[in-house]
């Protein structure tokens, strides 16, 4: 609804809280695409190397992987 008064109504009162929603948004679809990489993709390296990112991102301790 937010982007709808900012767009439609120019409503700048908001802009703050479209930028975070906007940024997790990006953030949600980047690690979809790494996780999608991490199960597809075509060499074994390239899988390990999109998991170990995947994994980064979401923030798990080195601790925690296998």
């Amino acid at each position: 609804m937010q982007l709808i008064h900012y767009h439609l109504m120019e409503d700048d009162s908001h802009v703050d809280e479209i930028k975070v929603g906007l940024e997790k948004k990006l953030d949600a679809m980047v690690l979809h695409e790494l996780y999608g990489k991490s199960k597809t993709a075509p060499t074994a390296d390239e899988r390990e190397k999109a998991r170990q990112e995947y994994l980064e991102r979401r923030g798990i301790p080195d601790s925690f992987r296998w």
